[in-house]
């Protein structure tokens, strides 16, 4: 089965480079046949851009790019996963554990924050839950996640969060070390402060915290610290990887193939890495594969060299959910 569980409809901040993204997104399915800095092709950019903000991303005329796409790559399953900060209603869970202080990196990430943080939960689930039966009826399954940052600490309050709605699947995944949001560019140089071996141990501490959590079906990205290169001799790196692979088996945790740090970051390196996936091969760890998709363009990406990667490591099946219940289904 070929499946793409870990799509994003939208991220912000909204910058002229998100407005860019976002048209050439929208030409891939609907080409200007206008001449290039011409007046009347801006005006038309004009004209799809101002659709694509009235209507927002919780719109059939957003979602029917990522069902085109899905089509032409033949997917049979494609998850929604917004992250939980792009809620307004969970901006006090963030408020709580990033770091928010009156410094340099504190007024970087409140700002960031108060820019990301502008849908309602509410919407967005009615409105997948709406599209389901059209994607069906295009021979595509359509399913409802979440992705939710892990916190040292935030079990309790995180569970309390997410019990009220019916995912399909509760993506968790550690993008902050002590609050501090590794994965943004704009905060990159703050590896520079830390001992590389003792950041990653304890980043690999805090993902096996949320594996065990029993909050997650899918534990994403897992070495996703890698992000901008900053990374110490992988040998030294194993011991954690097999912890890792450990705990998710004994905790009948899954994982994913995740391609897009392969195309949207300086690493250019799937995650896990090849050696990171032979090891949870090696312990015989449940596996799905996702692109990470922050437009209808890239949903699927790479995603046919993830599923030879899964082969060569001796995979021979993924996992897929319904309701929050796993189902074992063939690689192909």
């Amino acid at each position: 089965m070929k499946v793409d569980y870990h799509v994003h409809l939208e991220e912000g901040p909204y910058s002229f480079n998100w407005w860019k993204r976002t048209v050439r997104a929208i030409e891939q399915f609907i080409p200007i046949k206008l001449e290039p800095h011409s007046k009347e092709w801006m005006y038309e950019q004009t004209k799809i851009m101002n659709r694509r903000m009235g209507d927002g991303s919780f719109s059939s005329y957003w979602l029917d790019f990522y069902l085109q796409q899905a089509k032409k790559l033949g997917l049979q399953e494609v998850g929604i996963v917004d992250h939980l900060y792009r809620f307004k209603e969970m901006k006090p869970y963030y408020e709580k554990y990033m770091h928010l202080e009156n410094d340099e990196l504190g007024l970087l990430q409140e700002k960031w924050l108060s820019q990301v943080s502008t849908e309602s939960m509410a919407t967005f689930i009615s409105f997948i839950e709406r599209e389901k039966g059209k994607w069906e009826k295009e021979g595509v399954r359509l399913k409802l996640g979440i992705e939710a940052d892990f916190f040292p600490g935030c079990e309790e309050e995180l569970s309390n969060i997410l019990a009220p709605y019916h995912w399909d699947y509760v993506i968790g995944s550690v993008h902050f070390y002590n609050g501090w949001g590794f994965d943004n560019p704009d905060t990159k140089d703050y590896f520079n402060k830390y001992d590389l071996r003792a950041l990653y141990y304890r980043h690999f501490q805090v993902v096996e915290e949320a594996i065990s959590s029993k909050l997650f079906d899918i534990v994403a990205h897992l070495d996703n610290l890698k992000v901008f290169g900053f990374r110490p001799n992988e040998n030294d790196l194993r011991v954690y990887y097999q912890k890792i692979a450990k705990a998710l088996k004994e905790h009948d945790v899954a994982t994913e193939v995740n391609t897009g740090l392969a195309y949207r970051y300086p690493i250019q390196e799937m995650c896990p890495s090849p050696d990171f996936l032979k090891i949870l091969a090696q312990y015989d760890v449940d596996i799905t594969t996702s692109s990470d998709a922050h437009f209808p363009d890239d949903v699927g990406a790479f995603l046919d060299e993830a599923r030879e990667r899964l082969k060569e490591s001796g995979f021979k099946q993924i996992v897929t959910f319904d309701q929050r219940i796993k189902k074992i289904v063939e690689l192909c």
